[in-house]
């Protein structure tokens, strides 16, 4: 592999596109072999003037198809041989992160692959992931000009290595809409994704979308973007950002929601508790005594709580002594019976 490197940098002051080869070099790691998959990674389909079918095919959206696949192979490689024994759940979110536009995008801006792409102002409709598909069309370009292995070696060395903190990325938290969600389930208030309208892009009339998330009848979150996922994901973001920074908001929503379940849930009905009465259980006997009742003290008389269902209930009677001799319990349960029965005579 080195010799082979080795060769390529003799013959390049030999070549017509040394300038393009070292540029190359600087980004991959190597000398390509075959400089014209290359060329036509870099090339937008909007530089593409009106012309024949094979013109219009001279892009780089054929590579871009190409190198997605072999990004996903790749980086699903990557991720498998570095968390050892995590599921396959973990393993999938975390290339999904990795391989996502807007990974992508920071990648081919770190390595100054932005610079390399040619396209027509006048004529794109918008180039927000314009970086990130002209990376996956160098990786497709490197795969049909070195392999596999090459690929391996430029992901591997050149861009996880230096680029990417793996182990950051794959617990960061990146799905704003599953995070909306996951927080609405969780404290029972009623969330929707709305798609409030969608129009054409000036420029390039791509289709453009715009959502918004509503909390308890609340407009919490606005978002646009060139596809409804992302139009949802930038809108749930906005979301949590509010949810996090204002706690009038949570408030307002919380009581909507109380409001919402009032109405929705049948009131139950609350037992009317007289204060000025005393319920004793003596035996199978119950009396209900009257504060008014010159037998009995005027405080409230509190039961102590039962030792173990079943058993007997300890009353401290004391209080109801009706004379000033002491009086054994059995006549203090009688006359604390008397003074019921006499009371609702």
């Amino acid at each position: 592999m080195f010799f082979t490197d080795l060769i390529d940098r003799i013959r390049l002051p030999f070549r017509k596109d040394k300038e393009s080869y070292y540029r190359l070099y600087k980004i991959l790691g190597f000398y390509p072999h075959n400089i014209h998959y290359y060329k036509q990674a870099f090339i937008h389909k909007s530089s593409n003037k009106k012309g024949n079918k094979e013109e219009k095919l001279n892009n780089n959206e054929r590579l871009e198809f190409l190198g997605d696949a072999i990004l996903d192979a790749i980086v699903g490689d990557i991720v498998y041989q570095h968390f050892q024994g995590k599921r396959e759940g973990f393993l999938t979110n975390t290339r999904s992160k990795i391989v996502q536009r807007d990974t992508l995008n920071k990648i081919a801006n770190e390595i100054g692959l932005n610079k390399l792409v040619k396209y027509d102002m006048n004529n794109v409709s918008h180039n927000s992931y314009m970086g990130g598909n002209a990376f996956e069309a160098l990786v497709g370009a490197v795969y049909l000009d070195r392999g596999y292995d090459y690929c391996m070696r430029f992901m591997r060395d050149r861009i996880i290595k230096q680029l990417i903190n793996i182990d950051k990325v794959a617990y960061k938290e990146v799905n704003f809409k599953s995070k909306i969600i996951e927080w609405s389930q969780k404290n029972k208030v009623k969330t929707h994704f709305d798609l409030v309208k969608e129009t054409r892009d000036e420029k390039g009339g791509s289709p453009v979308f715009y959502s918004e998330v509503i909390i308890e009848g609340i407009c919490c979150g606005k978002g646009n973007g060139y596809s409804k996922k992302e139009s949802q994901q930038l809108a749930s973001k906005e979301a949590l950002k509010k949810l996090k920074r204002n706690p009038k908001l949570i408030d307002e929503i919380f009581a909507i929601k109380s409001q919402r379940t009032a109405m929705e849930e049948e009131p139950t009905a609350i037992p009317e508790i007289e204060t000025n009465t005393v319920e004793l259980e003596v035996s199978t006997v119950k009396a209900e005594v009257k504060e008014e009742t010159p037998a009995l003290p005027k405080e409230t008389i509190e039961p102590e709580t039962r030792k173990e269902e079943g058993s007997n209930i300890d009353f401290d009677l004391s209080d109801i002594s009706l004379q000033k001799k002491e009086l054994t319990k059995e006549e203090i349960i009688a006359a604390a019976e008397a003074a019921a029965f006499e009371g609702n005579a």
